[in-house]
């Protein structure tokens, strides 16, 4: 009651402050028209942009962009505007301080060429595919050709700082504690598990934010920091979009529509995906079982093929109307369905300690499953006079059903012995609510100072209803000691305040948030309840000194937490394998960080680096445990069956396992060498230091105490080279590295992996034809060690094979080159000194 009484108010707010005062008319609407032509040739320049920029209120800025003719035509509001002509690789044409309050035609405008700007705005366009700042880095999608026809995933892959393994788990800097937002809000699009990610396409994505220590504005989950995902939403006048048409093997095949019309009082957007995938993989399981004295016991092999077939459907939908100049709501509607087939083959080889073969198995798992997640938004954003003034109000309602139904049968190889159908039912819903509200006050000479508070309440439920039986005659007989429904709520209430100013060539910002949290785990069918409720505080703190345009120098601290969720505390064991369980842990608690950055960041004509040393401390740190259960799985032996074979059943759960230390330095450098060549390379170095005890009672009642600590090293790197090839052909390549790790129990080995593009733009620069291909060498596996007191396991798992995809992009009333001007006109060169917590 209280959640609904708070969102009433925010609501009942945002009307009262959107509400026009009474008897107050609508402003004078007027069309401005002209034609745009080459000066030297006399010929129309198509999509040659028309800016008119509020002479009262700079930050309004509307317009419109020429068709084929040359011919442009704005409606706008009466008023005075700077207008200003623009085309690349043109000099601009100006008309400052213009009174406009009736239509007017401007006639015809001709623009000559600049041959010095053109040759800058090339080179602009190609450096801000990764936008560097001393606070985050811009990862800008469009201009990376190895994603297209891809998902969310390969283009988080292809990101400065960022991992994505080969189930697709993120990280940042190594570290898999990292916040995903959309559109700067916790969003249901990032899905119950990171299958649910995968499904959002990459061109629906603009660009990714890479925060690695945010402000007290934003959540304080995540210790690694924060990956915002910017979704697509034209601001340019009239209708205009795209249509990405794509096909691959492994069969992979959909398309995509972008879709906008900005009129002067509103703006209604869309982006709109299927896709159907197709995602073969494969795992392999080398198990060696020893005595007590150490001897071998036995072996097993276990060799997985995957086959998965998905459908999905993608929709955004929003609707923004301006009130005025100063005020503007918009309401968005998200809509995602997928639909999917999953068949999981596994043979197992079972051999005595000579390693003779003794038996053979066969184990078949068919699993459907259905997701559906519906999110709807509101924003309310009010600009007051002083630029940089405003207050915006946000609600979010999302829900989401996931339902997966596998069908598991086994046979015993040469007598044909068929032993039980299993049967499991997976139910998982999930229903979030945010309300928020930020209030930004600039304050001092020209604005150098910034006062800023706001809450965000968060209240998220999950329940996850899991079955598992044997299935007889089509009737399921439900073993409840694998069976239990899970209730799990989630209420955050946070506020925080923050205050900035920049002196000179320093700059200061500190904050401090407050989150409340109240965490309620049930298990329904055995009635046992957990309840949590704590309040921390999370301060920040980010010095900055500019020592010139070009070179600049921050420290910054925060401190944060990762709370348990999702699988981690769903205490329902996997099925797929009978001797290889994964289980959750309800008793998980919080892992809290703090977190210190040095970062340094220097400019030149070609050549941009940025750096960074970094230390983490965590405690309570989540680790896998690997344990034997003490349960055997047993098998009757055609050759002697009064001596069935027994495989030990291993658990893998996640605990808290003790402190974990983290001491870093990355580097990210790109060198542009010469017009449309662009050269990136990313190099991430890590030390971790995990230190912790674990204490359990095994199966035969003795308590066992084991010392889980381990120091690593590793690394990871990445280059990425765009070069231009004959007939005007783009080409593309990255390659990636992460070097050998080690944890509590395992060690992995290195991945390398390829990815190259080539594209092209066809029919006049309006569409562009692309291919791609994802990890080239299919070399893309991890491969892990696993020791446990009477268990070694070697094992190989690579989740989705080598993909070859052919996408064909067409654009209309927009153009590549204009897409790269827009973004240079936006943000300058792309890489300007901000304070990291001082916009959204």
């Amino acid at each position: 009651m209280k959640q609904l009484l708070t969102i009433a108010c925010v609501l009942g707010l945002s009307l009262a402050v959107a509400q026009r005062p009474q008897g107050q008319g609508r402003p004078q609407s007027i069309n401005i028209t002209g034609t745009v032509y080459d000066q030297e040739t006399g010929q129309p320049l198509e999509y040659a942009t028309l800016v008119l920029q509020s002479v009262r209120r700079p930050d309004r800025i509307t317009g419109g962009i020429t068709d084929s003719t040359g011919k442009f035509s704005v409606e706008a509001v009466a008023g005075q505007y700077n207008v200003r002509v623009e085309y690349l690789g043109y000099k601009s044409y100006e008309l400052p301080n213009q009174n406009y309050r009736t239509s007017i035609d401007l006639g015809r405008i001709g623009l000559g060429i600049d041959a010095e700007l053109l040759e800058a705005v090339e080179v602009v366009g190609e450096r801000t595919t990764v936008e560097l700042r001393l606070d985050k880095k811009v990862y800008n999608v469009g201009s990376d050709l190895t994603v297209r026809g891809g998902s969310v995933t390969d283009v988080l892959d292809n990101v400065p700082s960022v991992t994505v393994d080969v189930e697709g788990n993120i990280s940042l800097r190594g570290n898999e504690s990292v916040r995903i937002l959309i559109n700067g809000k916790p969003s249901a699009l990032s899905g119950l598990n990171p299958e649910t990610l995968q499904q959002l396409p990459a061109e629906a994505i603009e660009k990714v934010e890479v925060i690695t220590n945010p402000s007290a504005r934003y959540d304080a989950e995540g210790t690694a920091g924060i990956l915002n995902i910017v979704l697509k939403q034209s601001k340019t006048a009239g209708l205009n979009g795209s249509l990405n048409l794509f096909a691959g093997q492994p069969d992979n095949y959909g398309g995509a529509l972008s879709l906008n019309l900005r009129r002067e009082k509103f703006n209604i957007f869309t982006n709109t995906t299927y896709r159907y995938r197709d995602a073969p993989g494969n795992a392999l399981f080398e198990q060696e079982n020893f005595n007590s004295d150490g001897s071998t016991a036995s072996f097993q092999d276990e060799i997985r093929n995957y086959q998965r077939q998905s459908d999905g459907f993608n929709t955004n939908i929003g609707f923004e109307y301006f009130f005025d100049d100063s005020s503007s709501i918009t309401n968005s509607l998200v809509i995602r369905n997928r639909s999917g087939e999953s068949e999981t083959d596994i043979d197992f080889s079972n051999f005595d300690a000579a390693r003779n073969p003794t038996i053979q198995r066969n184990r078949f798992t068919n699993q459907i499953g259905d997701d559906e997640t519906v999110q709807y938004a509101v924003n309310f954003i009010k600009r007051f006079k002083r630029d940089g003034h405003e207050l915006t109000l946000d609600y979010q309602y999302s829900k989401g059903e996931e339902t997966e139904n596998s069908i598991i049968n086994e046979v015993v190889l040469g007598e044909n012995v068929m032993l039980p159908t299993e049967q499991t039912i997976n139910d998982e819903t999930q229903k979030n609510q945010l309300v928020q509200m930020d209030y930004v006050l600039p304050f001092g000479k020209e604005s150098q100072s910034q006062f800023e508070f706001g809450y965000r309440g968060t209240f998220n439920n999950f329940n996850t209803d899991f079955d598992f039986g044997i299935l007889e005659d089509g009737i399921l007989d439900v073993d409840p000691d694998f069976s239990n429904e899970l209730n799990y709520k989630e209420y955050v209430n946070a506020a925080y305040a923050q205050l900035g100013t920049k002196y000179k060539k320093f700059n200061i910002l500190g904050g401090i948030r407050m989150e409340a949290s109240d965490i309620g785990i049930e298990l329904v069918n055995t009635g046992e309840v957990d309840n949590k409720n704590y309040v921390d505080w999370f301060p920040s703190l980010f010095l900055g000194y500019e020592f010139s345009e070009k070179e600049q120098l921050t420290i910054s601290y925060s401190r944060r937490l990762r709370r348990p969720r999702s699988r981690f505390i769903n205490p329902f064991p996997s099925r797929s394998s009978n001797t290889n369980l994964f289980q959750g842990n309800p008793d998980l608690d919080p892992t809290y960080t703090n977190a210190f950055d040095f970062g340094y960041l220097k400019r030149w004509d070609k050549v941009t680096f940025n750096t960074s040393a970094y230390y983490n401390r965590s405690t309570g740190v989540f680790q896998f445990i690997q344990q034997e259960t003490g349960d055997f799985v047993e098998i009757e032996n055609p050759d002697d069956p009064g001596n069935p074979v027994l495989v030990p059943v291993q658990r893998r759960t996640p605990i808290n396992l003790a402190t974990d230390e983290r001491i870093g330095w990355e580097f990210t450098t790109t060198y542009v060498p010469k017009r449309n060549w662009r050269l990136t390379w990313n190099l991430n170095l890590f030390q971790q230091n995990l230190r912790g005890d674990y204490t359990y009672t095994d199966f035969q009642g003795q308590e066992i105490t084991q010392n889980f600590d381990a120091d690593n090293f590793t690394w990871f790197t990445r280059l990425s080279a765009k070069v231009p090839l004959p007939y005007q052909v783009d080409f593309q390549s990255n390659i990636f590295y992460r070097g050998p790790t080690r944890n509590a129990q395992s060690e992995n080995k290195g991945i390398l992996s390829t990815n190259l593009a080539f594209s092209k733009d066809i029919i006049k620069d309006k569409a562009t034809l692309s291919l791609n291909v994802s990890d080239l060498f299919n070399s893309r596996k991890r491969r892990s060690e696993v020791t446990t007191e009477n268990v070694f396991t070697y094992s190989e798992f690579q989740w989705r094979e080598r993909q070859i995809t052919l996408s064909f992009l067409y654009r209309f009333n927009e153009q590549q080159d204009q897409q790269r001007r827009g973004r240079r006109n936006g943000n300058g060169n792309g890489e300007d000194y901000e304070f990291e917590g001082s916009s959204k």
